[in-house]
């Protein structure tokens, strides 16, 4: 598999800076403070890193609000930290992967700065700009993930504009050719600079329809969201004008053509659409992204049916790409409070990251997870998210899943001298990773563990996927490559489960794994709570 690009069944592990490591004491984590952690990072026997942005920002998002796609907020560090931060990630056998926001800007950007100001000047038609109806409402119907209507009034140029987040985040206009060539001139900067990947922030929502139709009200049984509140007017809506337009399928082939210049880079789409299996799919065809992922492994539905038919679906629509698995990251429940009923246990956490890694496609996988950690109770007057504290209570927004990382039994869990800028709570603090390195049985040794194995089994990597029909609560597939197939099995449940194996030939179970091991007698297979079987099959 020498020949195999790196990406191909790669674990990508998530960093989100402000809650890695604080340097300078300022209570936010920094570029320093992932440099000072690299080590433990390779030590998780990961393949490649993704950095949540870390770009010029007025920090209205926390950072997918860019102001400067060629600086570095002084909150975070310098050009040259990132530099730093670049070659010890290489020298340690890391691949380093940065987050892209392409679709829209902070409106401190320059760029929108000077558009704003008239309707005659070099960027007047950079951003989506429209007039007003005649009762002098906005344009149209489109909604914002964030809450109310997608278009703000600009006084100085008289026209609204749109913004598909927040009303700091105006989008920008790929219709315009020169949009298109800086935007791609942004991402040669930091090719040029050695990074490895993107991750593409929001992808499918770089186009708009031109003509500005109104999106279809959608009936309420079908109003189930995917990375959303489910109370949000933005689920009210099939959103086929304001995103996923068919004229993106050919910036991303501008955007793979300039990729293919950095021999080994690869993107990584994120994609929510109203059908994200099959835009997946479409976008990851021909010569567009190397890989996607979306939100359907990101919900609260936990049962091997889900899992089986969610894959299944990707896998039949999926002829030609490459498909990336998430379970946990910072825009969702942790996954343990959404798929353990918010206590799962290390045996839990340490089989959920075994499920995801033995899908067939690369994965990303989000700093906490090896520890276990749960999703954050915070209280409103905690809340750091626009998102949250606008839909409280009934969503509490992204900072439960956002905490900082506890390192130590120190204050402040060891992130930060600081008070930090979203608390650690005690749960947290219980479970940091100085404890758990001293205890053979915690979920970060069995995590290490399981992928440091995980790298000696080409199969798990590389291989077809084919799923068996099991009973709830299990989970069976077999991924084969060449010669070589393996029998995986998973009992979802916290109770053990015992029934026959629908499989001829005899199994030989792989050892090494370090997760709780199922036994086979005959063809019955008992798999403990939380249980797990890997097998040779011959």
């Amino acid at each position: 598999m020498t020949d195999t690009p790196w990406w191909r069944g790669a674990v990508i592990y998530q960093i989100y800076p402000r809650s890695f490591l604080d340097t300078d004491g300022d209570g936010v984590g920094d570029l320093p403070g992932i440099i000072e952690r690299l080590d433990y990072v390779a030590g998780l026997g990961v393949d490649a890193i993704w950095i949540a942005p870390f770009f010029r920002s007025p920090m209205a998002d926390f950072g997918y609000d860019i102001a400067d796609y060629r600086d570095i907020d002084p909150l975070f560090g310098t050009l040259a930290d990132f530099d730093a931060l670049l070659a010890k990630a290489h020298a340690l056998g890391l691949k380093v992967m940065i987050d892209q926001v392409l679709s829209h800007t902070s409106a401190e950007h320059a760029w929108f700065r000077e558009s704003r100001q008239g309707r005659d000047n070099t960027k007047a038609d950079w951003y989506v700009w429209a007039d007003a109806r005649e009762d002098g409402g906005p344009p149209n119907n489109w909604l914002s993930l964030f809450g109310g209507s997608a278009w703000q009034w600009e006084p100085r140029r008289g026209q609204y504009y749109l913004h598909n987040f927040l009303t700091s985040q105006p989008d920008l206009n790929f219709h315009h050719p020169d949009v298109r060539a800086a935007v791609l001139d942004n991402v040669r900067f930091w090719l040029e600079k050695g990074v490895d990947g993107l991750r593409l922030d929001a992808i499918n929502f770089c186009f708009h329809d031109a003509a500005l139709r109104d999106n279809p009200p959608k009936p309420k049984a079908e109003r189930t969201g995917r990375g959303f509140s489910p109370d949000n007017p933005y689920a009210f809506q099939y959103h086929y004008y304001n995103n996923t337009r068919p004229e993106n399928l050919a910036f991303l082939e501008e955007l793979r053509a300039l990729m293919d210049r950095y021999p080994g880079s690869a993107t990584l789409g994120e994609i929510s659409s109203e059908d994200s299996l099959a835009t997946m799919a479409e976008y990851t065809s021909g010569h567009r992204l190397h890989m996607g992922y979306s939100f359907e492994l990101l919900t609260d539905d936990f049962s091997a049916a889900y899992i089986r038919d969610t894959v299944r679906a990707l896998e039949a629509k999926m002829t030609e790409g490459w498909p990336c698995w998430a379970i946990s990251n910072h825009d969702v429940e942790r996954v343990l409070s959404r798929w353990g009923n918010g206590h799962g246990s290390a045996a839990m956490a340490n089989q959920l990251t075994a499920l995801v890694c033995s899908l067939r496609g690369s994965v990303c996988v989000y700093q906490g997870e090896e520890l276990g950690l749960t999703e954050a109770e915070l209280p409103y007057e905690a809340l750091r998210d626009p998102y949250g504290i606008a839909f409280w209570p009934e969503f509490k927004g992204r900072d439960g899943c956002r905490t900082p990382m506890p390192w130590g039994d120190g204050e402040h869990a060891g992130f930060s001298g600081a008070m930090p800028w979203l608390p650690v709570p005690p749960e947290h603090r219980a479970l940091n990773v100085a404890r758990q390195q001293a205890d053979p049985a915690s979920a970060l040794n069995g995590y290490r563990r399981f992928m440091h194995w995980r790298r000696t089994q080409p199969a798990l990597r590389h291989g077809t996927m084919r799923f068996l029909d099991t009973p709830e609560p299990v989970l069976a597939f077999v991924r084969e490559l060449g010669e070589e197939r393996v029998l995986v099995v998973f009992n979802l449940s916290a109770a053990p489960v015992e029934f026959a194996l629908p499989l001829p030939g005899e199994l030989r179970p792989l050892e090494g794994h370090g997760l709780l091991a199922g036994t086979l007698t005959g063809e019955r297979l008992r798999l403990p709570a939380n249980g797990s079987l890997f097998a040779r099959m011959t």
